[in-house]
């Protein structure tokens, strides 16, 4: 049995992501931002005041990772924690003006690289694809539950 890379999903996959990372970081490099923080913004854009294990289990990524990334985030300006009102040993995470401010750039900054990635593809292929790497990231995450 040989192992051809350019037939193998998990290849592709991780090609692929590490190309839309590296595009992704050309165009929020300016906005002072790092790919690794992204994903924690766009869950806080979309809810303040969420928990570290709240966005863990969002992010599906590890605590660790997510420590880091949030230390960087809080580091560079662009969280507070605040303690919960509820449990005093829980902290809430928020963003502060300059991230908020960030928000729309950004989110240009990715659309236009999810622009290049699906050029080469009509919108029903579009739709398609989108759909078939959902449905691999389910059936991965069920089985990671297993």
């Amino acid at each position: 049995m040989t192992f051809e890379k350019n037939f193998s999903a998990g290849y592709l996959a991780n090609h692929m992501a590490r190309l839309f990372a590296s595009g992704l970081q050309r165009r929020i490099k300016p906005l002072g931002l790092a790919t690794g923080q992204f994903p924690a913004l766009l869950a806080l854009w979309q809810k303040e005041g969420q928990t570290q294990k709240d966005l863990v289990g969002l992010l599906d990524i590890e605590q660790a990772t997510l420590a880091n990334t949030l230390s960087r985030m809080e580091r560079d300006g662009l969280i507070v924690r605040k303690p919960c009102e509820e449990d005093g040993r829980v902290q809430r995470i928020h963003l502060t003006d300059q991230a908020r401010a960030l928000k729309n750039d950004a989110v240009e900054a990715a659309m236009a690289q999810n622009t290049i990635a699906l050029a080469g593809l009509s919108e029903q292929e579009t739709e398609q694809f989108l759909d078939y790497m959902r449905r691999a990231i389910s059936a991965m995450q069920n089985d990671m539950a297993t």
